[in-house]
């Protein structure tokens, strides 16, 4: 499991000090929230602590993904039941997140995976990720 670099469990983070952290990886993370609000709305969103600060997003009781910050990167995690996974692994997705997919444990809840987000190219496969979790 990710770990945010927020571990103050008595201090939730602030949007100033996720910003600052995130560095030049700050606009991907608001690009990506962004892009879920607009595409699946109603979206509501919480901070939560378990070991670290994470931030989930949801839509209705459904969980969407949830976000690690990290130092100048973030961490989007996300769980996808078998269809999801089956769906994945005929993308064309990199490698490196298929085998991710694909080595996961499986839980009653699906398989529960991480993605590494620093870098604009990276916001294609967040997205491409959330369009098949959303549709299965």
């Amino acid at each position: 499991m990710p770990g945010s670099i927020f571990v103050d469990k008595a201090h939730k983070p602030t949007a100033k000090e996720v910003a600052a952290a995130l560095g030049n990886a700050a606009d991907l993370w608001d690009e990506f929230a962004q892009f879920i609000r607009d595409k699946y709305e109603p979206i509501t969103d919480e901070w939560k602590f378990y070991k670290s600060w994470h931030w989930k997003l949801s839509r209705k009781k459904r969980t969407v993904c949830y976000f690690f910050a990290e130092n100048n990167q973030f961490t989007v995690a996300f769980v996808f039941g078998e269809k999801a996974v089956a769906v994945a692994m005929q993308s064309k997705l990199p490698k490196k997140i298929l085998s991710d997919i694909e080595s996961a444990r499986k839980y009653a809840e699906g398989r529960g995976f991480y993605v590494k987000a620093a870098k604009p190219s990276d916001l294609k496969h967040l997205q491409t990720l959330l369009a098949i979790k959303m549709a299965n």
